[in-house]
């Protein structure tokens, strides 16, 4: 149930998809650029475990409500590092998305920066919060109201400058730019390549036919180390200031013999894990959640509605960005139809049975399809449906548990899960109170995949209120 295992004698039989051919696998009906919902389609014929055998690697999906419960399971299974996820290791190295369980900087890490997630913490980044969104709306009053607006475009930008204040207190100018930063290209397109690739490069013939591909990707990955060590010697060489942020802690714990400090590598490598997670996730999260709203005028007015009741037309306080309750439900539920992360591998600890029913071997791993996941049965008749009452709290509490995954699972789940959801409801507050938005009529959802997801050439017009 890993890349090399073989099916287990006697085990139930695992379905794949239809005319396998020999030596190739399932190549048929794959497709490099959107292989997250072609495996999400061939999931909705095999049901909620399926295999697929590309050029000799196999490789388990699943998404079966009582399958992603045992899996997360930590005394049982542990992370695993999915091959388009090992390919970051090279922009990501030890870091705390892209480490393996076995490299001690990660505790280490998790360990120094997880004050920097405190609800005191949250408090210190909501003034900067602020600011970002309002530039966001300066921005796009400038470009005047009623013209189309790139959504997924813009809330990069925010996402972006948002995390470089809050985090390393370094401003990547994002609304002083018309084009994306470089940061942001670059960022794209390796994350692009890393999803690309991932099949390809699992035979010697695909590694040597991606050597002119990967050569292209060495080059961003050098930018963005260059953008990275920019970052941390803008600090070093103006220490002054009350920096107290993701930076400040990693840098303070090394001059202060911290037991868990981290060596200057592994803080580069810290800084360009929040510089992308940080903000990639988000900025697709809010994009989907402006999409549906747009879509869906009742609920546009609903949540319109509650942010006129709790923030009036005032700047909001931290406290009442938690009382957008609704607010939170839409972003909940687009979640749900589109997890920006949309996986994660779970491996076997040691020798056991998901489910008591599929034998694994100590290594054996299995990846989580999070999108058929959040379509389940245990989701309803109709779980395509659009409905943020789904996360009323009696709905949630009538659910079971390790049914909504979009921060992952375990002790390896996201640990911005609070600052992404502080973030992404007070940039959705600001635009309801700010904007009437209305959607292109033409638009048809066109998801793009870079290891996270996206809506592509989504665009809004709004204007102001």
């Amino acid at each position: 149930m890993s890349v090399d295992a073989t099916p287990n004698a006697g085990a139930p039989t695992i379905p794949h998809p239809a005319r396998r051919l020999p030596v190739l696998g399932d190549i048929l009906g794959v497709n490099v650029r959107t292989p997250l919902q072609n495996s999400v389609s061939i999931g909705r014929e095999l049901g909620p475990i399926f295999e697929r055998n590309v050029l000799g690697n196999r490789f388990v999906f699943v998404s079966g409500a009582d399958m992603v419960a045992d899996l997360a399971d930590e005394s049982r299974f542990a992370k695993h590092l999915a091959p388009g996820v090992k390919a970051l290791r090279g922009i990501g190295g030890d870091g705390l998305f892209t480490a393996y369980n076995s490299e001690p900087n990660w505790a280490k890490a998790h360990n120094l920066l997880a004050p920097a997630f405190s609800q005191t913490a949250m408090r210190s980044y909501h003034r900067t919060m602020l600011d970002v969104a309002g530039e966001l709306v300066a921005y796009w009053d400038r470009h005047g109201t009623g013209s189309p607006i790139d959504v997924s475009a813009d809330m990069t930008k925010l996402t972006l400058e948002t995390i470089g204040r809050t985090g390393f207190s370094y401003s990547f100018d994002s609304f002083e730019r018309e084009e994306q930063h470089p940061f942001v290209k670059a960022m794209i397109g390796t994350l692009s390549h890393s999803q690309r690739t991932t099949f390809i490069k699992s035979t010697a013939v695909g590694r040597f036919l991606a050597r002119r591909s990967d050569a292209r990707d060495d080059i961003r990955k050098a930018y963005m180390a260059d953008v990275v060590d920019e970052v941390i010697r803008t600090r070093r060489e103006n220490p002054g200031g009350a920096h107290e942020d993701l930076l400040e802690l990693m840098l303070r714990a090394a001059k202060e013999n911290d037991p868990n400090r981290i060596d200057e590598l592994n803080i580069r490598h810290q800084v360009v894990t929040f510089l992308v997670a940080g903000h990639e996730t988000t900025s697709g999260a809010l994009s989907f959640a402006l999409y549906y709203l747009s879509q869906n005028p009742e609920v546009l007015a609903k949540a319109q509605a509650e942010v006129d009741a709790v923030w009036g037309s005032e700047e909001p306080p931290f406290e009442k960005i938690a009382k957008l309750r609704y607010v939170r439900r839409v972003l909940d539920e687009s979640l749900r139809l589109w997890p920006t992360a949309p996986a994660y591998a779970r491996a076997a600890r040691q020798d056991t049975t998901l489910i008591g029913k599929y034998p694994m071997k100590k290594g054996d791993w299995m990846l989580v399809l999070i999108p058929s996941l959040h379509r389940d049965p245990l989701w309803g008749n109709n779980p395509e449906a659009f409905d943020p009452d789904r996360f009323l709290p009696a709905n949630v509490k009538a659910r079971p548990a390790h049914t909504y995954k979009p921060f992952g699972t375990g002790e390896r789940a996201c640990i911005g899960r609070q600052f992404a959801i502080h973030e992404a409801v007070l940039v959705l507050g600001t635009i309801l109170q700010k904007y009437t938005v209305e959607p292109d009529p033409d638009y048809r959802l066109k998801v793009v995949e870079r290891l996270t997801l996206m809506p592509e050439g989504f665009t809004l017009s709004v204007r102001r209120r």
